[in-house]
């Protein structure tokens, strides 16, 4: 998994609450289970018509949204049935900031595990980064070591768990972390007889 420290991208607003995990991608596309591939299906039903052609009225396919990194979304985003294809997708896309006021909690947890840096902020910032970045083109700098989004306009602090915040700073997954004790645990598999 790829550390995250700081990083600076386009804001896409999306105005909506309560987005679950088969609007984000839908379960036709569940099949596959390697982790790419999966940004050209995120939000399908919205992007693309029924022969696959994209939509106009689709906020995210407008030009004006090309190389989007940063999603800043409504209440409860995430919610519906468990899938971790949903945070591949998002991430697949190119999104590496998720900002809402609230998140389905097995939903952010998959996005900090898969290098997904989702923040909690109140109603009244959020909708406020909303209607700038519906306005115009907004970038926003996201510096985790500091708990702070800034731009121009903004500066704004945040919280994460100092646990999720060290995994991402460091780029690890609980894989990953094991691993840092190979060493410790092939000893103690060299003293002990496992099931006998």
């Amino acid at each position: 998994m790829e550390a995250f420290k700081k990083h600076t991208g386009l804001v896409f607003p999306l105005n909506r609450t309560n987005v679950d995990t088969d609007q984000i991608i839908p379960k036709q596309f569940l099949k596959r289970i390697e982790r790419k591939g999966f940004g050209e299906c995120l939000f399908y039903n919205w992007r693309f018509d029924e022969n696959g052609v994209k939509k106009d009225d689709f906020e995210l396919n407008h030009p004006k949204y090309e190389g989007t990194s940063i999603l800043v979304a409504g209440d409860n985003f995430g919610c519906g049935s468990s899938r971790e294809h949903a945070p591949w997708a998002l991430l697949d896309y190119g999104f590496k900031v998720i900002i809402a006021p609230s998140f389905a909690d097995i939903f952010f947890n998959n996005c900090l595990k898969n290098g997904i840096l989702a923040i909690v902020l109140p109603e009244k910032e959020v909708y406020s980064l909303i209607e700038e970045a519906s306005k115009h083109s907004l970038y926003l700098t996201v510096d985790l070591e500091n708990e702070v989004i800034f731009s121009e306009q903004f500066r704004i602090e945040f919280q994460v768990d100092p646990y999720q915040k060290n995994m991402l700073l460091e780029g690890l997954d609980e894989i990953g972390l094991t691993l840092m004790h190979e060493e410790k645990i092939a000893e103690y598999e060299k003293t002990t007889t496992l099931g006998v």
